[in-house]
């Protein structure tokens, strides 16, 4: 079975990393009670950390190296495409050299960590709005716009404006994946 490349940004591996390994993390803090014992309490949902590490060879091996090193220094998410793993937008956490390189050989580790967050830009207030909102129409009157509020999925929206989950899709290309909206989105109502 071939396997689709991994890709992150504007990087894609020429040949998938040898090993990688999936963890999930949960945030929990340690309380110090009396005589020495302690008490866990939990702060959030899991998230997953990609960890792996790979080769670069060929002529080429530094170079890929660099351009990748490049990618580690852009900053914020982008999202994480892995042949195995479901793609997700994550934060490109580490990148280190595991040996020293040669020019035609580099052998590296990497870490993912999976951003669960829902926020683009850092977090803005969303208006609440009625129940079953009606669609706001742009100056024009051509399109019927949806704010996405939290909790909302494409299926809950088509469902409340009575369009098939099918034609919101399609109305919506710029909705790279259906199962991830965020609030503050526009979906567009057909």
């Amino acid at each position: 079975m071939r396997l689709s490349p991994m890709r992150f940004k504007n990087f894609t591996w020429p040949h998938n990393p040898e090993v990688y390994s999936v963890s999930y993390q949960r945030r929990i803090a340690v309380h110090q009670t009396p005589f020495g014992h302690c008490v866990l309490q939990e702060l959030g949902s899991a998230f997953r950390v990609l960890r792996g590490e790979g080769v670069f060879a060929g002529r080429d091996a530094y170079q890929k190296f660099q351009q990748l090193a490049d990618v580690f220094q852009q900053d914020g998410p982008g999202l994480l495409v892995h042949p195995v793993w479901k793609t997700e937008r994550a934060y490109f956490a580490s990148l280190q050299l595991s040996e020293v390189p040669a020019p035609d050989f580099v052998r590296y580790k990497f870490e993912f960590w999976e951003d669960w967050n829902g926020y683009d830009s850092g977090l803005h207030e969303i208006p609440v709005q009625s129940e079953t909102p009606a669609p706001s129409q742009n100056s024009g009157g051509q399109k019927n716009i949806c704010v996405v509020r939290k909790g909302d999925t494409l299926w809950g929206i088509a469902k409340r404006y009575g369009v098939e989950l099918t034609e919101l899709i399609h109305a919506n290309p710029q909705i790279k994946n259906p199962n991830l909206i965020y609030p503050g989105n526009e979906v567009v109502i057909p």
